[in-house]
């Protein structure tokens, strides 16, 4: 029962801290995660796979 616990409270720690962003700045929204808006991952040439499926 004490590791069900555990395991819920990190859970929800984890998901409140990786939501501060969003829930406490005003207009506050998640980053995106995709590789065409990361300016680093442009410039070592690495794309977005999206809309290579043809």
């Amino acid at each position: 029962m004490k590791v069900v616990l555990l395991s819920i409270i990190l859970v929800l720690a984890s998901v409140v801290l990786l939501g501060v962003r969003v829930l406490f700045v005003k207009g506050g929204r998640f980053p995106d995660g995709h590789a065409h808006s990361s300016e680093a991952l442009r410039k070592k040439g690495v794309g977005c796979s999206h809309g290579t499926d043809d």
